[in-house]
C-alpha cells in the first residue's frame, strides 16, 4: 500500500519586491515540491506589519505577491495557497503559544536583534513575538516538513521546542516538524557584498535583482556585480565569493554543475561571464513577467483563488486550534 504524501508548509512576506534570491532560495523549490508533497503555502502579511506599512501599499503588495507566486508556478488547484490574515486561527494560536514560549528564547532570536537595529524607532512587541506567530503558522497544519534556508534553522528549532513543551504538558497535540533544506541555491548572496544574503532591503539597488526587473536592469546589475582581481571562472566560496555566488545563480537557472560552468567559461573572462548570466536570468523570468501581467489584471480569478485557499486553510487549522483549546481547558 502506497504511503500518503508528506505534508509541507512554507510562507513568504508580501513586502513589495520578490527577488531572484527569494525565487532560487524558496519559490523554485516550492514549485518543484508540489508534485511529491501535500503543499501548503501562505503569504505572511501578518508578519509584514512588524514594520510600519502604508495600508494602500500593503494591499497592493499582497495582491501582486499572490499573482507573482502563481506566475512562478504555484498551482492553486494542486496546493493550498492562502493569505495569512484571512485565516484568524493563526493569530489565535499565536497568542496561546506566546504563553508557552519563554522570554529568554525570544530574546536570543538573531532576526529580532537585526531588525531592531534596522528599525530602532519602532521596536514593537510584535517584532519581538513574531517568531511565535511563525510557530503557530507551522503547528496549525500538523505538517511533516518545512523548507528552510540555512539562516532559518533557529525558527524551526523554536517551533520544535514549543511543540514538545506543549505535548509534554497536555499529551500528543502537535506533530514535531522536520526541516527540508535544498541542496543547491538555498542562499543567494548580494551582488555587491557576497558575504551577505541578497535582500530587497539593501539600500544599494545593484545588490539585488527583482523578478520583475526589466531585461536591461537585470543585465546592468549583473555587469556591476562584485568579483575579484582574478579572471578565472572557478568555484571557491572562500577565496572567490563573488564569482562563486554568480556561479550558484547560473547553476540554479540552468541546472548546470559548477564543473560544467567552469568549462563553459574557461578563458572567457568575467565581463562576458556576467553578461551571459544577466541574459540567462532575463530570459528565464520573461515568461513569469508575462504571466504576472495577465494575472494582476484578472482580479476575479485572484479573488477566487485566495478565497478558496483561506476557506480550506481555516477548515484544516481550526481542527488543531479546537484540540488545543480543549486540552488547555477553555469552555468549548
Amino acid at each position: 500500500m502506497e504511503e500518503p504524501a508528506k505534508t509541507l508548509f512554507s510562507a513568504i512576506q508580501p513586502s513589495g519586491i520578490i527577488t531572484i534570491g527569494n525565487y532560487f532560495g524558496a519559490i523554485k523549490n516550492w514549485v518543484e515540491l508540489q508534485d511529491d508533497y501535500n503543499c501548503m503555502f501562505a503569504l505572511a502579511d501578518l508578519h509584514a506589519i512588524t514594520v510600519f506599512q502604508r495600508p494602500e501599499n500593503l494591499k497592493k503588495n499582497t495582491l501582486e505577491a499572490y499573482a507573482l507566486l502563481l506566475a512562478c508556478g504555484i498551482d492553486a488547484e494542486k496546493s493550498l495557497f492562502f493569505i495569512q490574515s484571512q485565516v484568524n486561527t493563526h493569530s489565535q494560536l499565536a497568542w496561546i503559544l506566546d504563553c508557552y514560549t519563554q522570554f529568554g528564547e525570544l530574546s536570543r532570536m538573531t532576526q529580532f536583534k537585526d531588525k531592531s537595529t534596522k528599525h530602532s524607532d519602532n521596536i514593537n512587541c510584535g517584532l519581538f513575538a513574531y517568531p511565535v506567530l511563525m510557530v503557530a503558522d507551522i503547528l496549525l497544519y500538523q505538517v511533516d516538513m518545512v523548507p528552510i534556508g540555512l539562516d532559518q534553522k533557529q525558527h524551526l528549532e523554536l517551533t520544535r521546542t514549543v511543540a514538545e513543551r506543549f505535548n509534554f504538558l497536555y499529551g500528543e497535540t502537535f506533530k514535531i516538524t522536520e526541516a527540508y533544506i535544498p541542496k543547491n541555491g538555498s542562499k543567494i548572496m548580494s551582488l555587491q557584498d557576497p558575504g551577505r544574503k541578497m535582500s530587497k532591503s539593501d539600500e544599494n539597488l545593484n545588490a539585488w535583482v527583482a523578478i520583475l526587473d526589466s531585461k536591461d536592469e537585470i543585465i546592468k546589475k549583473f555587469k556591476r556585480a562584485v568579483t575579484d582581481s582574478d579572471s578565472c571562472v572557478r568555484y571557491d566560496d572562500k577565496a572567490k565569493p563573488g564569482i562563486s555566488n554568480l556561479m550558484t545563480i547560473y547553476s540554479c537557472a540552468t541546472g548546470k554543475s559548477f564543473d560544467e560552468i567552469e568549462k563553459e567559461f574557461d578563458g572567457v573572462g568575467y565581463g562576458k561571464f556576467k553578461e551571459a548570466i544577466g541574459e540567462c536570468i532575463a530570459d528565464k523570468f520573461a515568461p513569469v513577467q508575462s504571466r504576472f501581467n495577465e494575472l494582476i489584471k484578472d482580479k476575479e480569478y485572484l479573488e477566487k483563488c485566495y478565497r478558496k485557499g483561506a476557506k480550506e486553510a481555516f477548515e484544516i487549522s481550526n481542527r488543531t486550534l479546537n484540540e488545543v483549546m480543549k486540552k488547555i481547558g477553555f469552555v468549548q
